[in-house]
């Protein structure tokens, strides 16, 4: 019995123990996905010490009092309940921002689909005009061309001096409550290229069959544009309108020039985003901006959440037909 026992140990200890299919598997992946995480690093650090560091902090500021001089001292939904209840300039800005994205979406998008509908149709210089289009799209934003814009609706500038030649007596836009708000509309309609070109590569995906065999069936044009243009486009749409309604809550540079920074006249131009500067880097409230700042951004994902939720009833996939 001893000297079976004794030439056993050494095969036992010989014996190598292999990894099972699963580990082994598991490693092969870790290590051919290193390589994808150190290219990544650079966003990820980005990402990290740009947008998730700052949004963490900006959170626990809106629950204090800071004014950027002085340590934060906690106060907890004070920012919250003042803005909510005792701030009626805040809600002055609000319905301001409302009125601005109501009027300017539907007008920028009406805009860009009737001129993307004409270039489809163009055959010839497509491309000098899609460009000529597009440029407002990439000057608008600049606080040059916002200046431009105050002076043309200024007291005594161009729009006013070419309605009196009319007989339209309006005076200067910019210093009038009830119309400085619609010149920064106005603004933001000139700025339709982005989504003009957007439109135009959609209504290039819709194939010509379907106006053809519509226009056999006796379709007119207003009918095929309803039932063929609008269904097939509903895509590019719902896209445009996501995107225009986030930009439009944010708008900042227009009212921030054509206003000199103050939101006047008589408020009339007091956008949110305008109203959250001055609290938070004129006035120093930076607790109180950090809050708005907070609301804002629940407000736009709550709007996009129901966007999304609606669109389920008039947005038409082409993959969907089958279902």
């Amino acid at each position: 019995m001893s000297t079976v026992s004794t030439t056993r140990a050494p095969e036992r200890a010989t014996r190598t123990v292999r990894p099972s299919p699963r580990k082994s598997k598991r490693r092969q992946v870790r290590e051919r996905q290193w390589p994808a995480y150190v290219f990544l690093s650079p966003w990820l650090i980005g990402a990290v010490a740009l947008t998730l560091v700052p949004m963490a902090v900006s959170l626990y500021l809106s629950f204090t009092d800071y004014n950027l001089f002085d340590p934060p001292h906690w106060v907890g939904l004070r920012n919250y309940q003042e803005m909510l209840t005792e701030d009626p300039r805040y809600w002055r800005s609000v319905g301001t921002t409302m009125l601005y994205v109501v009027v300017a979406v539907p007008l920028k998008l009406g805009l860009a689909l009737g001129v993307a509908m004409l270039l489809r149709n163009l055959s010839r210089g497509r491309g000098f005009y899609r460009s000529a289009f597009y440029a407002p799209s990439l000057l608008g934003a600049s606080m040059s061309i916002a200046l431009v814009w105050k002076a043309l609706f200024n007291d005594g500038g161009t729009v006013a001096g070419v309605l009196d030649s009319v007989g339209i007596h309006t005076g200067g836009w910019v210093g009038n409550p009830d119309l400085a708000v619609y010149g920064i509309v106005l603004l933001t309609v000139w700025q339709f290229g982005a989504p003009m070109v957007i439109f135009l590569a959609g209504l290039q995906q819709i194939s010509p069959d379907l106006y053809e065999a519509a226009a056999l069936d006796g379709a007119g044009r207003w009918r095929q544009f309803v039932s063929i243009t609008v269904p097939m486009l509903s895509p590019v749409v719902f896209f445009n309108l996501v995107l225009e309604v986030i930009n439009s809550f944010q708008v900042f540079t227009p009212a921030f020039a054509i206003s000199g920074g103050d939101g006047g006249p008589a408020d009339s131009t007091m956008f949110y985003t305008l109203y959250l500067y001055e609290r938070g880097f004129t006035a120093s409230h930076m607790g109180y901006a950090a809050a708005m700042a907070w609301l804002l951004l629940i407000a736009i994902g709550a709007i996009t959440l129901i966007l999304f939720r609606t669109s389920r009833s008039w947005v038409f996939y082409a993959d969907e037909e089958g279902r």
